[in-house]
């Protein structure tokens, strides 16, 4: 049984070993999010896919969410929070807490948790190095009834406008592990609460990464009969959300994955955050976990 179990371990190790190969010396950018950031197993689960990638030569740069922990802290603090299509209305007293929560608590939880495996990681928001730039979103809601269009005022909801990646080099070069927290500075000054998934594409595209790994709470894209779609191009992205079969939350997320390719990235992956080690799975194995979508 010890001599099955070594030849499977060394059947794994050599499935790896051509991916490494390929890998090594390239930016990979995941984004962390969903069940993968509350569960404690696949919190550790994800750190040590992150400290092993850097060990072998891998530049692993992440960038979280954390829509979740700012609700329970408002409802905790009894402020009212609105969402409007998907989008929650930041006031500055709502911003305050999303810069606590994003770039203090969680942040520093992730870094803490690589570290604890052996990496070496530093956090980090837009306001660091003057990093993330950010204007601000309003939403535009289109009435058919009224024939007419209304102006919504999100406060500090904001999309990015550029990015230095000069902070996020040298920490690279220096063999630290960024973990970035999508808060973005304005023109104003004032700082904005940016998707997660919009940052993540925006990041992989300016350093031209090898790929980017987007972690989510489903198996990835799923056809209309919930089968898993495990190759797509941009042009069968546009396909299924023209017919409904990518909806809601997910269109987004594909949205600013098309992006990022026909930005330079090589390649994006949607996998199963919910799946121990999914990094590594979809990384180093033949099968991967997840849905791959490519330019073509």
């Amino acid at each position: 049984m010890k001599n099955k179990t070594a030849h499977q371990i060394a059947h794994v190790l050599i499935e790896a070993l051509p991916y490494i190969q390929k890998f090594k010396g390239k930016t990979i950018v995941i984004k962390f999010g969903g069940n993968a950031m509350v569960d404690e197993a696949l919190k550790h689960s994800f750190a040590r896919d992150i400290v092993l990638m850097k060990l072998v030569g891998i530049n692993p740069i992440i960038v979280h969410g954390g829509g979740p922990q700012i609700g329970n802290l408002l409802k905790r603090l009894n402020i009212s929070t609105q969402f409007i299509h998907g989008m929650r209305v930041t006031d500055s007293e709502t911003m305050d807490i999303v810069e606590m929560v994003l770039g203090g608590q969680v942040n520093k939880q992730i870094v803490n948790l690589i570290n604890i495996h052996g990496g070496k990681a530093i956090g980090l928001t837009g306001k660091d190095g003057d990093f993330i730039h950010a204007k601000k979103i309003n939403l535009n809601i289109s009435s058919a009834e009224a024939n007419a269009s209304e102006i919504i005022d999100l406060g500090h909801v904001g999309e990015v406008s550029s990015i230095d990646p000069a902070v996020v080099n040298m920490l690279c070069n220096s063999d630290f592990i960024p973990v970035i927290a999508p808060i973005g500075v304005g023109d104003d000054g004032h700082s904005y609460n940016i998707n997660a998934d919009l940052v993540a594409g925006k990041v992989a595209e300016i350093l031209k990464a090898e790929k980017l790994l987007l972690l989510t709470n489903t198996a990835g894209i799923l056809d209309k009969e919930s089968n898993l779609l495990t190759g797509l191009s941009i042009s069968d992205i546009d396909n299924l959300i023209a017919d409904g079969t990518i909806a809601g939350g997910m269109i987004p997320k594909t949205r600013c994955a098309t992006d990022a390719l026909k930005g330079g990235v090589s390649s994006i992956h949607i996998i199963d955050g919910r799946v121990e080690h999914a990094i590594l799975l979809e990384l180093f194995t033949d099968q991967g976990v997840g849905t791959l979508l490519v330019r073509r």
